[in-house]
């Protein structure tokens, strides 16, 4: 076999992370657990055969839960994120980021490589290129991108969620996420009415990609709409809310709370705007005829959720 042809040998301790060889990297972590008990040097080639699935970010214990209306979500274990990043098979044709699996396209494969590689800055830029809230999906997404996972069809799929969620917390913690206004502004005003997760995304697009002067209008005391008052707070803490809606303000955007926008009013609310985005959600509840319904006890879920929420925000 000719020279250029022939394989040089691997340094024994070289990581391969089953791209390209200028992306292989040194082992920084020397070894790590395989699934069958076995300690051998951390292989991203064979990531999802030899580790298994673990949260790297586990709930905190119940007994500390029952005691406080803190979120469930306990920290993360930097050595098992990083254990958990080599699971990604480096797809192919990964159905995580398709229509299949996440609905914004969260470019999942290449968030997980930085998070493996330590790259955890790149990985917020990676995150934050295509998602407007990674701290909310991070904690209250159904997660249909595990569901579309590869790995989940012979094996647990990839904790992906998780890695959202630990790459915008850290991403808070080191100071990476700034106030980001539009460089020039556009000089037209939109007015948006309603503050859930529908109208903060519209907000931040027509804001920051748009340049347009934005003001949300919310008929509630404290912006967020179903982040604030349906989420339980155990999910999603109304601090972690309102951090974005600080941010928010501080790229230009204005909230008007406690502004009731109903039929009659719209029309004087929304003068003098050059547009208007309706992004507002029902509190009519869907009453639904099937047996029980009359039972004692059976309530519909808004009610159920306002009242602790609303208690919660009034304590704040």
């Amino acid at each position: 076999m000719p020279a250029a042809l022939r394989a040089s040998p691997m340094p024994r301790r070289l990581l391969l992370d089953g791209r390209s060889p200028a992306r292989r990297t040194l082992l920084r972590h020397s070894t790590v657990q395989r699934r069958d008990g076995s300690v051998a040097p951390l292989n991203k080639l064979r990531g999802f055969i030899e580790i298994e699935r673990k949260a790297p970010a586990p709930y905190r214990p119940a007994a500390d839960r029952l005691a406080d209306y803190a979120e469930i979500n306990g920290p993360a274990d930097q050595a098992e994120l990083t254990r958990q990043s080599a699971r990604c098979m480096d797809c192919g044709t990964p159905f995580c980021h398709t229509h299949t699996g996440c609905p914004i396209s969260n470019v999942i494969p290449e968030f997980n490589q930085q998070v493996f590689d330590g790259e955890w800055r790149q990985a917020y830029s990676n995150l934050a290129s295509t998602n407007n809230f990674p701290e909310f999906t991070g904690r209250v997404c159904p997660a249909p991108c595990e569901g579309a996972c590869v790995a989940g069809l012979v094996d647990e799929s990839v904790t992906i969620k998780s890695m959202e969620y630990s790459i915008i917390e850290r991403a808070w913690s080191e100071g990476w996420v700034v106030a980001a206004p539009p460089a020039r502004r556009s000089g037209k005003k939109v007015a948006v009415v309603g503050s859930g997760p529908a109208g903060l995304a519209a907000a931040d697009e027509l804001n920051k990609k748009y340049g347009h002067a934005v003001t949300v209008f919310e008929r509630a005391e404290r912006a967020g709409g179903l982040l604030t008052y349906g989420i339980p707070n155990m999910k999603l803490d109304k601090e972690t809310v309102q951090r974005r809606v600080d941010l928010m303000e501080a790229e230009g955007i204005s909230f008007v709370t406690g502004a009731e926008v109903d039929a009659a009013a719209i029309s004087e609310t929304v003068e003098g705007f050059d547009a208007t985005v309706l992004a507002i959600g029902s509190t009519v509840p869907n009453n639904l005829p099937i047996p029980g319904r009359d039972l004692d006890g059976i309530v519909y879920a808004m009610e159920l959720l306002l009242t602790p929420s609303e208690l919660i925000n009034l304590a704040e």
